[in-house]
């Protein structure tokens, strides 16, 4: 079986470049979770790398499947400068990376993911939307019979937009952001206007 997590890496290194950082976070009983930081012009992202190491599973599940099930990490993009320390980051998004070892969530898109505090210091953000795969990062293939690794866009929600998602659902705070042109990489943007 071949470890994932190298591969992963190219894949980001294919995608995003050589990161400029890189930081470690290990939780109490799960593998440790790293954040790597690239910059592209005047956009960081930040991506997990160790999410993928094992399938994500299904919480009802009567037996965790160690090889099949889904996998998946994290980027974060965020425009840097506008006087926001976003590196901060980094802890928040160890441990949604962490969560589905932790509390046995299995991230998709369309879930939101709250980290019960600021994204980083004075962000109005406290939550993130996990957004659909393929875009910035292509899937891993990998050997059957492992799922492929998708790498998970995250776009951050100010606490209104969180709730008005429960309600609503995803695809109409997608449609809200689009309709009014918000720059969703603003990492000190208001809050769309939702009534």
């Amino acid at each position: 079986m071949a470890d994932v997590l190298p591969l992963v890496e190219a894949r980001y290194r294919t995608a995003l470049g050589e990161p400029d950082a890189r930081a470690a976070v290990t939780f109490l009983g799960t593998d440790r979770i790293e954040v790597l930081r690239f910059h592209e012009g005047d956009i960081v992202r930040y991506a997990t790398l160790g999410m993928s190491a094992h399938p994500m599973t299904d919480p009802t599940a009567m037996v965790a499947d160690p090889v099949a099930g889904p996998r998946a990490e994290l980027v974060l993009s965020v425009r840097a400068g506008a006087g926001a320390d976003t590196d901060k980051v980094l802890r928040p998004l160890a441990v949604l990376g962490a969560s589905p070892q932790v509390e046995g969530l299995v991230v998709a898109p369309g879930a939101s993911l709250d980290v019960g505090e600021p994204l980083w210091p004075g962000a109005p953000f406290t939550s993130v939307l996990v957004a659909e795969p393929g875009g910035l990062v292509e899937d891993l293939e990998l050997d059957a019979p492992m799922d492929p690794v998708h790498f998970l866009p995250l776009l951050p929600m100010t606490p209104n937009e969180a709730a008005w998602k429960r309600v609503h659902g995803a695809q109409a705070l997608q449609e809200r952001w689009l309709t009014n042109g918000t720059d969703l990489r603003d990492p000190s943007r208001r809050s769309v206007p939702l009534d």
